[in-house]
């Protein structure tokens, strides 16, 4: 309901206003529908103050307090990106709370341990070869990790015997004028 039809239900009981088709009921519309827009953009700024309800400007504000925004093409994404960042702390450096970071940073990668001390081996297991913006990525994934591990990459590519048990022939690959870079880094 309306702010100008609660104010004329408020004042109807009275009985002694002409509510409707009069100079008060026009100007009660007036005041309500200013009331509305009042109201229309607090509910606004409420939902994009909140990281877990904002969709566009408080997204965008928030993420411009961060040295490095987060890999994200949509704002729900950016959201659960910053909401990880944000859980970042002083004992926010176990293995699953760092992959945890680096994953709600939006980008599909893993970190292990290596059997070296202080050297953390990065793959990206879903993607062969190297993914489309790895700098930006590398970026992140270095500024959540201490300053003292030694972060390593790891990418893979797939092997002709990979790429045959999913189809693949060489006179498709010579059809579609594939390099064998380009079919290293084939997903099916």
């Amino acid at each position: 309901m309306s702010n100008s039809a609660n104010m004329k239900e408020l004042l109807r009981p009275l009985g002694i206003y002409k509510l409707e088709e009069s100079f008060l009921g026009a100007e009660l519309d007036c005041v309500g529908h200013a009331l509305d827009r009042v109201q229309d953009y607090l509910e606004e700024l409420q939902r994009e103050m909140c990281l877990t309800t904002a969709r566009a400007e408080g997204v965008n504000k928030m993420a411009a307090l961060f040295a490095l925004r987060p890999v994200a093409q949509y704002s729900e994404q950016m959201a659960a990106s910053l909401a990880a960042l944000l859980r970042i702390g002083e004992h926010s450096f176990t293995l699953d709370a760092v992959n945890d970071a680096i994953n709600g940073c939006g980008i599909n990668a893993r970190a292990d341990e290596t059997r070296e001390p202080g050297v953390v081996e990065v793959r990206f297991p879903q993607v062969p070869g190297v993914p489309d913006g790895f700098e930006r990525m590398r970026s992140i994934i270095e500024a959540i990790l201490p300053a003292h591990v030694l972060v390593r990459y790891a990418f893979w590519f797939q092997r002709w015997e990979q790429l045959e048990q999913r189809g693949m022939t060489w006179q498709m690959a010579q059809e579609q004028r594939l390099t064998w870079a380009e079919m290293q880094e084939m997903v099916y």
